[in-house]
């Protein structure tokens, strides 16, 4: 994973083996959406008082805009009905416990990807209606290394990268393209967390209207 998630134990020592779960878990987030900006992770261990050892898992996860969390709590209703069955095989199984907090952190995950799914959804439908977004020109473009830089229409530049280019359209960029963006602060400063590329033909007639106007200017 290119942030390494922060990850934290409760009530518990350290699990490496858990660790390399979480960043399992984590890396397939990220294939999934790529501008993922932090993820805090906490493993919390079954408290002394707890009937049969509940693991409870909570994770943050910072996109462009928002924090997504998921905080997996298991029901004592589900784990009562497998204290039988915990019983007859602690003994047999003596990483019977690091097993069922491996579980716990897939399913978090799980619902972590579903939100980001939504979220992910959400971002699109807004970029389309072009709700929020910045309008601008590309300035630079390095194609052999999938990125370029944008100047806003006051003045200021910022970076982008083709995972940011909505519909795959970057190979359709040039510079002096018009496109309209949303912004957000990356490590290096501004960066564009969606570019949207305003259509050719839609230029296309807008040009074909101006002259219209300058020939009918020029006709009185």
């Amino acid at each position: 994973m290119t942030l390494a998630p922060q990850i934290t134990f409760r009530n518990m020592e350290t699990a490496p083996e858990l660790e390399a779960a979480v960043l399992q878990e984590a890396e397939k987030l990220e294939r999934f959406f790529p501008r993922i900006m932090s993820c805090r992770v906490a493993i919390e261990g079954p408290k002394r008082q707890e009937f049969g050892g509940l693991f409870r898992i909570r994770i943050d996860l910072g996109v462009p805009g928002e924090e997504l969390l998921v905080e997996h709590n298991p029901t004592l209703h589900a784990n009562l009905q497998n204290l039988d069955e915990e019983r007859k095989t602690k003994k047999a199984e003596p990483h019977r416990e690091r097993r069922d907090a491996r579980r716990a952190i897939h399913e978090a995950f799980h619902e972590m990807r579903r939100r980001l799914q939504d979220y992910a959804r959400r971002m699109r439908e807004q970029a389309r209606r072009g709700e929020g977004l910045l309008a601008g020109k590309v300035i630079r473009l390095t194609p052999d290394e999938d990125f370029g830089f944008i100047q806003a229409d006051d003045g200021h530049e910022v970076y982008f990268h083709r995972n940011s280019v909505l519909a795959g359209h970057f190979d359709r960029l040039r510079v002096d393209s018009p496109v309209r963006f949303a912004e957000e602060m990356g490590e290096k400063g501004p960066q564009a967390s969606s570019v949207r590329l305003i259509r050719p033909a839609r230029q296309s007639r807008q040009a074909a209207a101006t002259v219209l106007v300058r020939r009918h200017g020029a006709s009185k």
